[in-house]
């Protein structure tokens, strides 16, 4: 919202939802008019929806005598620190070579070659070239000729990833890099936002204002908590792992005694019942 968008971070405000999320609210008069359709384009873009590998990585002419006619050209991608996904893209590609370098030589061609269009020997061209070499530097700066055919090695890896397809179990970084949104609730303008400051109904949870700082230290699950924790007789209706202020829980199907806190997020997420007074215990 910041750094690509633009907007000033006086005009938004983030809200823990009290459920699964956040909410991002944008209190700019430029977004006001926006109808479904570019609310939907604004979700393309933090998804990394559609984007075209032949934006990414491209050919330069490279000037000087090489005694032939033909015209030499350098690989390039954008530079780490460009704008958007250009420089998403660019630390994604330096945390994969910085990955790959951890490998042994026979699991790196094994991981490169689950790349569909990879040949085992420009894997191995690969690998051998970024074990031996420092190129992180040249990457950062945007310059991707390692050695003949290396391209093909980046653009099917890129093209693996833009296209939503799975790399094996050598991750290229791009996974911290997408944006992850409620669509339907992101592009329809009819939606009702949750009142900061009422209570989830799935969980209990205190719809919490924060500020974008905030984010950093907020733990909703000890920060959103509201009630006491005064013990409640309740009924496990289905056996349960839950960990709340930093207390975990494990319960299985019977009738206990549990902290308010607790109680009423199990009933809300409809796991338990309120239950009857325990025979036998002296503070009922």
């Amino acid at each position: 919202m910041t750094d690509d968008f633009g907007f000033d971070k006086k005009s938004i405000s983030v809200v823990f939802s009290g459920g699964r999320g956040y909410h991002i609210h944008v209190r700019d008069p430029v977004v006001l008019s926006l109808k479904n359709e570019e609310r939907r384009e604004i979700v393309d873009y933090l998804t990394g929806r559609g984007l075209d590998i032949k934006s990414f990585i491209f050919e330069i002419p490279v000037t000087g005598d090489y005694g032939s006619k033909k015209i030499a050209r350098s690989y390039r991608v954008l530079a780490q620190g460009s704008a958007g996904w250009g420089g998403r893209i660019n630390r994604s590609l330096v945390s994969f070579v910085a990955n790959l370098r951890d490998l042994d030589e026979d699991e790196a061609i094994k991981e490169l070659c689950k790349i569909k269009g990879i040949k085992k020997n420009w894997a191995k061209n690969f690998y051998d070239i970024i074990k031996n070499i420092n190129i992180i530097d040249e990457i950062r700066q945007g310059r991707l000729d390692l050695f003949k055919g290396s391209p093909n090695v980046w653009r099917n890896l890129l093209k693996d990833y833009l296209e939503g397809e799975s790399v094996g179990g050598l991750a290229i970084g791009l996974e911290e890099e997408w944006g992850e949104t409620d669509e339907p609730v992101t592009t329809d303008t009819k939606r009702l936002i949750r009142c900061p400051g009422s209570l989830h109904g799935g969980s209990g949870f205190r719809v919490t204002p924060l500020s974008i700082q905030d984010l950093v230290d907020f733990d909703p699950l000890w920060d959103s908590v509201v009630f006491g924790d005064d013990p409640v007789p309740v009924k496990i209706i289905n056996p349960s792992n839950i960990k709340i202020r930093g207390q975990s829980y494990r319960l299985d199907v019977s009738c206990t005694k549990l902290p308010l806190y607790i109680a009423v997020f199990l009933m809300a997420r409809g796991v338990a019942e309120l239950g009857k007074a325990l025979e036998g215990d002296p503070s009922n």
